[in-house]
């Protein structure tokens, strides 16, 4: 036992938090966020442990230095001259993590204060109530491992994961990945089998590079995985999808990886699945066009069937139309028995057009309705023509991703041989982007729903566009049912954005773990982080890169901590390539 003071008498000592003074003649000192208890006799020794003491465990939050004896400003000069009689204090302000037992007792002025290592570093910071469920998450500054308690990650008491902080500087989507690796790789997840991710890529190629070893991780960083358990080494089970490109000819994904495979949609798929809806993330700017928007999306559900019965695809048979531009300028052909085979998504939408509107014609009656009134579900022709005007804007966005030409191939993580599926949207328009990450949740929500085993974390940054807090989409609503029911059917969300102010207040507040890297001035003072004592919200502006604090239910403070540097490439030029002739033989092949 190392004692680093006492618990002062000058200063109130309470049962939340007490101050302790340091003896700098003796070597003794403390920093900030050094982990400390204090032992003492309880008045009923009966009530105490079993040698009738309280024991007081925290953790250091404010340091501070003066001299006693000094009245101005200026006697400082006069005591380093000598002229002055001061003495140096040097106090440390405890907040008490946690008491064993439970005896609400302020702690003796003069009680011995030692510094909490090994079964007392894990009492205080409650790693013996985690048990099996211990999940590596950083370094602490006193260089012991943090912890988080796997059962709020992985849905058992609770779930998902919210990552605030600058763009550039915070390291969200590192710290995010750094937390995947040791899900997969910890002995806390004993399911690993079962446990898969979802990664969209929103930014460059950066985690197109999560199977490739890092060139620049340095012996110190390495040291710093095998401190926490975990195996120095990249992800070993990674797919790799992005949209395909807008050419002619073969599909090809749109990133310069070449074991990449392109996702789209067919417009058989795209209908069967009800994937309408998320063309349009304002829906709930008009009810009106809401109400058209799910009439639309069912009829055309109703116009392919279902799976067994139904259209098989790629392209969509309608009987009921001849595009007005003419079948061979469209690319239209005709089936056996002359049903029109749509192949394109723009034909597509000049089909929804003739139902909706109608046919053109030189004679038009404004008045009367001129679409199919089993289409229309009788809204007024504004309404109608202003859903039109929203569809053809999301051609030129989408018709590479809804095709008719090839059956499609969307993103499928649940049954890939993968663990890890990293999804490419960087490049998509930001229509396009919210039209993927919908169609791609919405579908892996209702397997799960529909019983699907095992667990799946989904990571997702900007969460601040997808599910923002003032508009309504259909894609916060998926985002919300992942946030309020996910835990229970094994869909964890960690999520990440910049600013949390800005996101829908039920996903940030059902997040179990919230984590904080560098924050704006501005961003701190929000309610959003009132979570964080006044000096972590403070610390949180200066926060270096690498460095996070982690708040977790179990534990009545943060956690401040740092993470070792990817052990996977996160750009090109940090690749190390592996050119043993295995390696070798494998390209050639």
């Amino acid at each position: 036992m190392k004692q680093v003071g006492m618990v002062l008498g000058s200063r109130e000592a309470g049962v939340l938090d007490f101050w302790v003074g340091l003896d700098a003649e003796k070597n003794q000192y403390l920093r900030l966020d050094d982990v400390v208890y204090v032992e003492f006799r309880h008045p009923d020794p009966k009530k105490g442990d079993a040698n009738g003491n309280v024991r007081y465990y925290g953790m250091v939050d404010r340091v501070l230095k003066l001299y006693e004896g000094a009245q101005f400003d200026t006697d400082v000069f006069l005591a380093q001259r000598d002229l002055l009689p001061v003495s140096k204090s040097y106090v440390a302000h405890v907040q008490v993590t946690r008491l064993l037992p439970e005896e609400y007792l302020p702690p003796d002025p003069g009680s011995p204060v030692f510094l909490a290592e090994g079964e007392s570093l894990e009492l205080a910071l409650y790693y013996d109530n985690m048990r099996t469920a211990m999940l590596p998450a950083g370094i602490l500054k006193n260089g012991e491992v943090a912890y988080l308690n796997f059962e709020f990650l992985n849905g058992f008491k609770g779930g998902h994961v919210n990552i605030s902080g600058v763009s550039g500087v915070a390291a969200k989507t590192s710290y995010a990945t750094f937390l995947l690796h040791s899900i997969f790789a910890s002995q806390a997840n004993r399911e690993k089998a079962n446990t898969k991710a979802l990664v969209f890529n929103v930014k460059g190629e950066d985690l197109f590079y999560l199977d490739k070893p890092n060139l620049r991780l340095s012996d110190q960083e390495r040291r710093g995985y095998e401190k926490l358990g975990l195996p120095v080494r990249p992800f070993q089970s990674v797919q790799f999808v992005a949209p395909p490109r807008k050419t002619e000819g073969d599909i090809l994904p749109d990133v310069s990886r070449l074991d990449t495979k392109a996702y789209y949609w067919d417009l058989v798929q795209f209908c069967r699945e009800g994937l309408l809806p998320f063309l349009f993330t304002d829906r709930g700017a008009m009810s009106n066009l809401g109400f058209l928007i799910d009439q639309i999306t069912e009829r055309l559900r109703k116009l392919v069937g279902d799976e067994k019965g139904g259209q098989k695809g790629p392209g969509l048979l309608v009987e009921d139309w001849a595009d007005e531009i003419g079948p061979s300028e469209a690319g239209i052909t005709f089936d056996a028995v002359g049903k029109m085979r749509i192949t394109h998504f723009a034909q597509l939408v000049r089909y929804i057009e003739f139902q909706l509107l109608g046919p053109e014609s030189s004679e038009e009656d404004e008045k009367k309705p001129k679409g199919n009134p089993r289409w229309t579900a009788r809204q007024a022709t504004a309404t109608l023509e202003a859903f039109i005007r929203r569809l053809r804007a999301a051609v030129g966005n989408v018709q590479h991703l809804i095709r008719g030409d090839k059956l499609g191939n969307p993103p499928d993580p649940l049954r890939a041989q993968a663990q890890v599926s990293v999804v490419d949207i960087h490049q998509l328009p930001a229509q396009a982007q919210m039209f993927v990450v919908g169609s791609i949740l919405r579908e892996v929500f209702a397997r799960k729903e529909a019983g699907r085993q095992g667990r799946v974390f989904i990571v997702l940054d900007e969460l601040n566009k997808y599910a923002p807090r003032e508009d309504e989409s259909p894609i916060k609503d998926i985002l919300l049912d992942i946030a309020e029911r996910g835990r229970s059917l094994g869909v964890i969300l960690i999520g990440a954005q910049q600013t949390a102010s800005e996101v829908e207040r039920r996903i940030v507040a059902n997040a179990a773990i919230r984590v904080v890297g560098r924050l704006d001035a501005a961003e701190a003072e929000r309610p959003e982080y009132r979570y964080l004592p006044a000096s972590f919200r403070e610390r949180a502006m200066i926060l270096p890169q690498g460095s996070m604090i982690v708040q977790q239910p179990e534990l009545p403070i943060p956690l401040p901590l740092t993470f070792p540097f990817p052990a996977w490439a996160t750009k090109s030029e940090e690749v190390l390539e592996d050119t043993s002739a295995a390696a070798l033989s494998h390209l050639i092949d």
